[in-house]
This record gives structure tokens, sequence and C-alpha cells, in this order.
């Protein structure tokens, strides 16, 4: 059998573990029902086990004898959003699913840990140390502005690692495709927080006050000006407002007015106009008599992939048999898989999982995939450790 046909071979297990880890989502930094499920799992297949990195976070080793070292990676939280697909394996909590395919990535990362068990046992596994990477907190930071992935370095989950490799699921490719990329693959990011404040008044008299939805409107259309005309039109970059909020009554003039987005880039001098050109866009608010505030967190970095370890997992997706392997786009999308890559050699890579004439949007309360996709993530995860362990 090829690797791809026994990972099919596992294809129902693996289907089972990913509605599973589907009908039980856990928020950023709590999700111990999943690790649990994850520690359990590797101990059976004789792997190293450690639980507790990076607060939720698993680890699981398996080593072949000295050599090279290799981590995969997949993220384990889930989001903030009321499911809304009838389906069996529909979340049991409310309020709380998986509409970014985490629980796929798990299930894929768990199937590549008993293909490479599995090898190990017939003694066809090349002389090196696996470790699989099972991060809490992709989706968003804790107090400190730090997510899973953050965390696991400073617990020291990279330390000796000679390349990391991911996956991501991909809503809008066909099922089963492999897509990489070499060099810059998704943006970095940073969050706005912001409040401008006017003076309160009633509603009958606004001349009496300073209205800070007045005030905000135009920061906002300021702020919604740089892109056009404050950055190069061949670099990229995006600004948005995602939540605004202000006043407490509709016969009263607001008096402050609360802003929250985030900007994306690619290069770092880029990154420097965007926050400069904000704050400036801010300031508006001072200009027509009242206050504006900005703040901005640092957010993950660019994602950039490793040229000889793209080529290596690219090889190695093309051996396994019957996917497609495809170039992916860049996208301003943001990943903390980039902070792996700045310790290591890093590949990540998008794995088709579209539903055939049925769009599910990644973050949306109807996103679900072709589960066809598990066994090709699982196979390719597993047949790109293989090679890292025997190609420099």
């Amino acid at each position: 059998m090829t690797l791809l046909e026994k990972a099919r071979a596992i294809g129902p297990e693996l289907v089972k573990t990913r509605r599973d880890i589907h009908a039980h989502p856990e928020l950023s930094f709590q999700e111990n029902r999943t690790a649990g499920l994850v520690a359990d799992r590797l101990r059976k297949l004789g792997y190293d086990v450690r639980t507790g990195i990076a607060v939720t976070g698993c680890i699981g080793e398996l080593v072949t004898g000295p050599g090279r070292t290799v981590a995969l990676r997949a993220d384990m939280d889930a989001l903030p959003i009321q499911e809304a697909n009838e389906v069996p394996y529909r979340s049991q909590r409310d309020g709380v699913m998986h509409a970014c395919g985490h629980d796929a990535h798990v299930a894929c990362l768990l199937g590549a840990a008993r293909l490479l068990a599995e090898a190990a046992s017939r003694g066809e596994l090349p002389k090196g140390r696996i470790r699989l990477l099972f991060q809490p907190s992709e989706e968003t930071t804790d107090a400190e502005n730090k997510s899973g992935a953050r965390r696991l370095i400073e617990e020291g989950a990279m330390e000796g690692v000679d390349a990391v490799i991911g996956l991501h699921v991909a809503a809008e490719a066909p099922v089963g495709e492999v897509l990489l990329r070499e060099g810059l693959m998704m943006a970095g990011n940073d969050t706005l927080r912001g409040v401008v404040e006017g003076v309160g008044a009633h509603a009958a008299l606004p001349h009496e006050g300073l209205d800070a939805v007045l005030l905000a409107a135009h920061v906002v259309q300021a702020a919604h000006s740089i892109v056009s005309r404050r950055i190069d039109p061949l670099a990229s970059a995006v600004i948005t407002f995602g939540k605004i909020e202000g006043g407490t009554a509709e016969n009263i003039v607001a008096s402050a007015v609360h802003l929250e987005g985030t900007l994306r880039y690619f290069e770092r001098d880029v990154r420097q106009r965007l926050h400069a050109e904000l704050r400036r866009a801010f300031a508006v608010a001072d200009a027509l008599g009242g206050t504006g505030r900005l703040e901005i967190s640092e957010g993950y970095p660019p994602l950039v992939n490793d040229g000889d370890l793209t080529a290596l997992v690219r090889a190695a997706a093309s051996e396994i048999g019957e996917p497609s392997v495809a170039s992916a786009d860049m996208i301003m999308g943001a990943e903390d898989f980039a902070f792996l890559g700045q310790e290591a050699p890093g590949c990540f890579f998008w794995l088709g999982a579209g539903i055939d004439d049925d769009p599910r949007n990644h973050h949306s309360p109807r996103f679900d995939i072709d589960e066809r996709c598990l066994p090709v993530g699982a196979a390719v995860l597993a047949a790109a450790a293989g090679k890292v362990l025997v190609e420099p």
C-alpha cells in the first residue's frame, strides 16, 4: 500500500476524531478536553507525551535514533461563533464553534502520528526525532498579548528543531489539493484599539456638546484613505475597523466612541507607515475640538516559507499519489505559525477541503469541510516529516 492508501484506510478514524472535536469546541487557552484526547491517542501510539505546554498545549515525541528533528504543528482552538449547520456533529456548546477547521488540523496530525508510529515499528522511519506540536490559541492572544505559538517557543518547544511544517484547510480549494508557496505567503497583522471623545449633550441641542459619533466618522474616513493615498499602489495593505461602539441613548449626543480593528501588511516599511498615518487619522478628532487616542498592539509577523523546505514538502506531496499540487497565492490573512518559522526553516501549506457547489467561508456559522481531505493531510505531513529526516 502507498502512504496515501494507508492514510485512507484509517480515514473513518480520522473522520470520527474530527467530528468528536467539532462537537466539543474549546476557545483559546481552554483546549483541555482536546489536549486530553490528543495525549491519550499519542501515548497509545508510543509517543513520549508532555501536557500543559503553553497552558493547554500538548507535545508528542517519537525518537528513532540520532539525527534531525522535524516538528509538525496543528492548532486546536475554536471561535466564539454560534454554529448554524444542522449536522449530527454540530457544536454542543452554545456560542462556540470550530469555524476555521482546527478540528481537521488535529485529526490530520493525529493521522500522521499513527502513520509515522507504524512506519517506525516496521523499521521504515529514518533515524531522527518527530516532534508533534498540538498548539493552543492560534486565533487570539492572552493578557500578555501572546498567542499559543509564542508560548510554545518560550517553553522550549522549538529547541533543536531543524524544520517545522504546518497545514491549514482551505474551504475554497478543491478537496485534497495541496497548495504551497515559497517565500512570503501570509500577511503580518496588528490590532487597533482607539477612542474618540467629545462632549455629551441633549440630542435636541447638539451645539451645546461635541458629537463623538461625528468625530469618529471623520477619523474612520481619514483612516480609510490611508491605503489609497498614503501607501505605494504596488504595495499591499489593509485597514479594517470591525467594531465601533458609542453613545448611550438615541436622545443623547455621544461623548465617546470606541473603535477596534486590524491592519495587514507584508513589508516592514509599509507597517511603519500604517502606524504613523493611523495616529494622524485619530488626531483629526483633536483638530475638530475633541480627543482621539489610539493603541496599536503587535500581532503576528508575515509568514515566510523557507524555499528549500517548501520544495521538499512539494516533492513529498507529489510522491504520495493522487492529490494535485498547486501554487498558493499570497493572502492578507495572518497566522501565528509565522513565529515558529522564525525559529527554524518553516513550511505552511493549504489543504483543499471545499464542498462542491456550496462555499463555506472560514469564520462563518456555516463553515464546514469535505472530510475526504483528512487522509491527504495526514499523508502529506507524514511523508514530509520522513523526507526531512533523510534530506538536508
